[in-house]
């Protein structure tokens, strides 16, 4: 049994977008994918928005930028955004970046191992930097408290607040004290939610002073933002400024197409807007802006589903050793007959192959469609209140 072919055309049947999928699907879109390469390789940073309806490649999309990247030689963050890991809250989705950062060649995310290997002089240039060009300086002494212990319960808890899991200034003042025997006086004490920055211009540096070629965020189910109530969507809209603001970090946002029709109009953000004294207009006004002007998935031609459909055939005999009496081309034509999405078009064409290899035919396709999704706001949280 080819246990690779068989794990693809499981994660196929099952709709649920697979980054080994991007791996041998990734021929598709090439005309956006070639700008989205050439963008990684201006290493300029910056953040981009396309949209898509469900089911038509959009995570599967993120997923064929992740393995572009990886080839490129850069971290890649994978982010969804959900209830727990609101766009409004930056502390929140930094925890969940640095829990899913992907480092290449490395099957595991995590970075916490660059700190040990980088060169003395690469060390202390990363120290400094912190020291001087951040908001604050307690990733200074952070990452000096852990170069200067072999104290395993210290080291692991100063790579906790480098995953987000912040530790007090208290204990980071206890810790110095106890190593150096010096006293910590802090030029601006941290805040999570006014000084996050910090954690993301320390990673992006820590990334190059390792030698990787960049760094990019990928961001899905961006259209939970929708879910939020206004308050929360507006620091949202902020935060997503405040992110591609960041010198040499890439971002890239996916979201539902209906966004800008269903909340920015139907939500009247920019009337709300102008009523927003405590946020800056201009900026979510330019926000706004990118998402109603963000390029959608176009969806494949014949020929780009031919080749999707021919891979899929090839997977399926190497997973089943086993050749159906059905080509690429009958298999298109059954695909395009059950559903307009793509995920739709492939799990069908799956079905097809399934009872082919248990009947010798195939009879009714069940495959529907997804329903549409909702922005029905929920209820406000504490701070909103």
């Amino acid at each position: 049994m080819d246990y690779e072919a068989r794990r693809i055309i499981e994660a196929l049947r099952s709709g649920i977008p697979s980054r080994v999928i991007g791996v041998y699907f990734g021929g598709a879109r090439t005309e956006m994918l070639a700008g989205i390469s050439e963008w990684l390789d201006s290493g300029n940073g910056g953040g981009k928005i396309i949209t898509g309806n469900y089911g038509e490649g959009k995570t599967h999309l993120l997923n064929t930028v992740f393995n572009m990247a990886q080839k490129k030689n850069m971290a890649v963050s994978v982010v969804s955004l959900s209830k727990e890991t609101p766009l409004s809250r930056l502390h929140l989705i930094y925890q969940k970046v640095a829990l899913n950062t992907y480092l290449p060649g490395r099957e595991q995310p995590g970075f916490g191992h660059l700190l040990d290997r980088l060169e003395p002089e690469d060390a202390l240039s990363l120290q400094l930097y912190t020291g001087k060009d951040l908001q604050t300086d307690k990733l200074y002494y952070v990452l000096k408290t852990y170069a200067g212990t072999d104290d395993p319960e210290i080291k692991f808890s100063l790579q906790a607040d480098l995953q987000g899991d912040f530790i007090s200034n208290a204990h980071l003042k206890t810790y110095y004290r106890a190593i150096f025997g010096g006293k910590v006086i802090f030029s601006s004490n941290f805040n999570k939610n006014r000084h996050i920055d910090d954690y993301f211009l320390f990673l992006r540096r820590l990334f190059a002073a390792s030698g990787l070629n960049g760094w990019i965020i990928l961001f899905d189910e961006v259209e939970l933002i929708g879910r939020l109530g206004r308050k929360s969507r507006f620091n949202a809209y902020t935060n997503m400024d405040k992110i591609w603001q960041m010198k040499d970090i890439f971002s890239l946002f996916a979201m539902h197409e209906s966004y800008a029709n269903e909340v920015i109009d139907g939500k009247n953000e920019r009337q709300y807007l102008e009523e927003a004294e405590s946020f800056d207009r201009k900026i979510i006004s330019h926000v706004l802006d990118q998402i109603e002007s963000a390029p959608e998935l176009p969806p494949l031609d014949r020929t780009e589903l031919m080749e999707v459909l021919s891979k899929i055939l090839d997977f399926y005999v190497r997973a089943y050793d086993w050749r159906p009496n059905i080509n690429a081309s009958e298999l298109y034509e059954m695909a395009q007959s059950h559903g307009y999405l793509l995920r739709t078009k492939i799990r069908a064409a799956i079905e097809v192959l399934d009872q082919h290899l248990q009947y010798g035919d195939a009879g009714v396709i069940m495959t529907g469609e997804l329903d549409n999704e909702t922005y029905q706001e929920e209820i406000p949280l504490p701070d909103e209140l």
